[in-house]
């Protein structure tokens, strides 16, 4: 254990745990109850990735995501989709200029750090292509010229479940290309109750103030790059990724982006559990986030979220039935 200290300073996972818990206690401000939500955003910054929340309306969605981009020192813009959003709608438009004689590039949406999709599934499904270059590149392509968005960058994206009336699936080449999909659930208790004594009622009521700068963002996400990986671990992985290619009930396994996305996703859990390196309990809390919206049923079902459960139950078996590395 002595040679992770090669890859990860001590001072760095210090400075780290500091970062991560000032985000974590300004984003419990407005998200009550939901800790596994919130480290899982974080994660998801923290992985460079993109997130996509899938949940019934009104249960915290969107909030989550302003919580996050408001703790951050970096600029924010949401898009709502609908049927009728054009991808220049999204990501900009070339327009000709009578004084200079050129086209000149004016920028969309999509040009910031933080990128709220929200009800994404909304928009047809060229529309939601857009999206596709950006969030693998970090880059937007018009007219043969490429124009390179705000670092850091995240999309955070929102949609209701695909069987509601109005809604378009996501092409499965968007879907691998967000790091996590989630689900808020319904608050419990005490925590409801907190929400309904609150008198904010509008978003842009949401009263954060940044914790952390994009130099904080950038360093976190070196660190969280540099979370030692043990052997053992990246076999375990492996294991888990290779058994989804040779499961009847899928009707494909997962790709090697997405074995690398549970890498990347456990280095960063593991550094906002304090850790420099990666323990088989960071991989298996992450599997069905970050594989499960990879994956489909040979027979698929015709409720869109027993869909879900169905391919958890599946995943749950793989896990259980691979020994974890010691």
């Amino acid at each position: 254990m002595g040679a992770m200290s090669d890859f990860v300073a001590g001072s760095a996972i210090t400075d780290a745990k500091a970062a991560i818990a000032k985000l974590r206690a300004n984003m419990k401000r407005t998200i009550k109850g939901k800790d596994d939500v919130i480290d899982r955003a974080i994660v998801c910054l923290l992985a460079r990735g993109h997130l996509l929340i899938e949940d019934l309306p009104g249960v915290g969605k969107t909030t989550l995501a302003y919580s996050l981009a408001r703790s951050l020192d970096t600029s924010f813009s949401r898009v709502q989709f609908t049927s009728d959003l054009l991808p220049s709608d999204v990501t900009g438009v070339a327009i000709y200029d009578e004084t200079t004689k050129e086209f000149i590039f004016k920028k969309g949406p999509v040009f910031a750090s933080i990128v709220l999709a929200d009800e994404i599934n909304r928009a047809t499904p060229k529309t939601q292509s857009a999206l596709l270059e950006v969030m693998d590149r970090g880059k937007v392509t018009i007219d043969g010229e490429s124009h390179s968005v705000d670092l850091p960058f995240m999309v955070f994206a929102t949609q209701n479940p695909v069987d509601y009336e109005g809604t378009f699936p996501l092409p499965e080449s968007q879907m691998d290309r967000f790091l996590m999909r989630i689900r808020m659930g319904y608050p419990q208790g005490e925590d409801e109750i907190q929400i309904l004594r609150a008198q904010t009622t509008n978003y842009d009521e949401i009263a954060l103030d940044p914790v952390l700068t994009r130099t904080e963002i950038a360093q976190l996400q070196q660190v969280a790059s540099q979370v030692f990986v043990e052997d053992s671990v990246l076999n375990y992985i492996l294991r888990i990724v290779a058994a989804t290619r040779t499961e009847s009930e899928f009707k494909a396994g997962i790709s090697v982006r997405g074995g690398l996305a549970l890498k990347h996703a456990a280095q960063a859990m593991a550094l906002t559990r304090g850790r420099d390196f990666v323990i088989p309990d960071d991989v298996t809390d992450l599997v069905l986030p970050t594989l499960g919206h990879r994956l489909s049923l040979v027979r698929p079902t015709s409720d869109a979220l027993e869909e879900r459960r169905a391919i958890g139950v599946v995943l749950k078996r793989i896990i259980e039935s691979l020994p974890e590395p010691q």
